[in-house]
């Protein structure tokens, strides 16, 4: 038998968390053609002694609605091991297209984009310039409320209800995978509870999803949660949870109990994750934490936030501010805080920051727990200094917390970033190493693998990704993109 691509005496993880077993693996077309001791030849063989080969790695939270388009070859994840990219979370979705390109300003303040119709429109554009990954695409309620109601933060009339029922029912149809919310950001935050359980109501029966960045990952995480939960339990649909963490000093410890809530949350039936990145920093735009002249608390939700834990991650006006915090700024400008804020939101109002609000100690808490998948949240703001787990999220996972801190055993990591997120989201076919799966693969060192960005220098690819594979073309070898651009378009089943 002849095949494409064959790995020999390959390290196999494949992505159920079982334990590694030594063994071949074959290619034909995009699909994984036979596993274990191969006969036969391929066009191309690897040795891959001593190197892993799992599947592609799924970034289940990412903002790269219009990066997938603006930069195809989506280096800043490839590079990384990432095969498969969900788009649309924290209520930020691709569509209707004139409140999406809100946030596409913010974090590509120098694009050009032609308009799609709906999420029909945005899932029919990448099927026809298709990425270097493959994209499932989350519809966004701030995006639709923005579009039917502005920033107005009154209860929705029932014509505007309707309206937003449309939106979400298009997006259902075009195939988007579910419904995300932004609870801390605008116009996410003014929703009631009701409105959020109405309108992901319309997935039940569906397996759409719920997704939510919620009200507040300070000291109202539990409450968060929990709202989080009825929504999910009201609307008979199944929960994500974003990036679980708790936000500020004075919130530190309380995942323990966020992560009781969980539990007992499936155990009444609930099917409800998280997914988490492997940073003791967040980041998000400056407007989200920067309100009514203070940080933090007055956005309710991002816990308190010291000047000096804020620090400017993008400014398409002011680079020479990127990488300073608000306590520098406040010094260089000679301002008190208040002014400070209003100086640089009025200049910059898509400002992205970097926030140093999450202890060591949650972050191995939250990744031990069996409900805990991984997601970057990294931002595509490539003009500055992005945060690291941009490029760096996956590996950091396998050569950190892996690998040196035993945190996770390395199947068990591999299958947060694998099998488990392919099973939550629905995506058919991919996750795991078997006979007839698509060959999303990655070909890795276990002893080196490692993140090497900083937020000095974040845009730096990891070490130990050899050859990264999507729909069985190579889309990074030693390093390098190659510049295909096999990616699909993964609509809901």
């Amino acid at each position: 038998m002849a095949y494409d691509l064959i790995f020999r005496n390959a390290t196999l993880y494949d992505g159920t968390g079982a334990p590694a077993v030594i063994g071949d693996l074959a290619v034909e077309g995009d699909r994984i053609a036979a596993i274990g001791s191969v006969a036969g030849s391929g066009a191309e063989t690897i040795d891959a002694t001593g190197l892993a080969l799992s599947p592609g790695f799924i970034d289940v939270h990412t903002h790269d609605d219009f990066a997938a388009i603006l930069y195809p070859d989506m280096g800043f994840k490839t590079e990384g091991g990432v095969t498969s990219c969900i788009v649309g979370n924290c209520g930020m979705g691709a569509a209707p297209f004139a409140a999406a390109a809100i946030l596409a300003r913010s974090l590509h303040p120098h694009a050009a984009l032609a308009e799609w119709d709906g999420y029909g429109g945005y899932l029919a554009r990448l099927d026809a310039q298709p990425p270097a990954v493959n994209i499932g695409a989350l519809i966004g309620h701030g995006t639709a409320r923005m579009t039917v109601m502005g920033r107005n933060p009154a209860a929705p009339s029932d014509a505007d209800m309707a309206r937003m029922k449309d939106i979400v029912r298009e997006g259902l149809d075009a195939g988007a995978i579910g419904l995300s919310t932004g609870l801390i950001y605008d116009p996410g935050r003014h929703a009631a509870t009701d409105e959020l359980i109405e309108l992901a109501g319309l997935m039940r029966g569906t397996g759409a999803l719920y997704t939510t960045h919620l009200r507040d990952e300070g000291l109202g995480l539990l409450d968060s949660i929990g709202e989080a939960m009825r929504i999910g339990e009201a609307a008979g649909v199944g929960v994500q949870i974003s990036h679980h963490k708790a936000s500020g000093k004075a919130a530190w410890g309380l995942v323990e109990r966020s992560l009781g809530l969980i539990d007992a949350a499936q155990r009444r039936g609930l099917d409800i994750h998280a997914d988490q990145y492997p940073y003791t920093a967040g980041s998000t735009v400056l407007a989200a934490v920067a309100q009514d002249g203070r940080l933090g608390g007055s956005a309710g939700g991002v816990g308190a936030l010291a000047p000096e834990d804020v620090v400017i991650a993008s400014a398409a006006r002011h680079p020479e501010w990127e990488g300073r915090s608000i306590a520098a700024l406040m010094a260089d400008f000679a301002q008190p805080l208040e002014a400070v804020l209003t100086r640089v939101l009025a200049e910059e109002p898509g400002a992205t920051v970097i926030l140093h609000t999450i202890s060591e100690d949650d972050v191995r808490t939250v990744m031990r727990h069996p409900s805990t998948m991984i997601g970057s949240d990294g931002l595509p703001t490539l003009e500055g200094k992005p945060h690291p787990r941009l490029y760096g999220t996956f590996a950091r996972v396998l050569g950190r917390y892996a690998r040196d801190l035993s945190v996770l055993s390395m199947p068990d990591a591999v299958y947060r970033m694998t099998g488990f997120p392919a099973a939550k989201f629905g995506l058919a076919g991919r996750g795991t190493l078997k006979e007839g799966a698509f060959a999303d693969l990655v070909l890795f060192d276990p002893a080196t693998i490692i993140d090497r960005g900083t937020f000095e220098d974040p845009k730096r690819a990891p070490e130990g990704i050899r050859l990264v594979v999507v729909n069985g073309k190579a889309v990074v070898r030693g390093g390098a993109v190659t510049g295909e651009r096999p990616g699909r378009t993964l609509r809901r089943a």
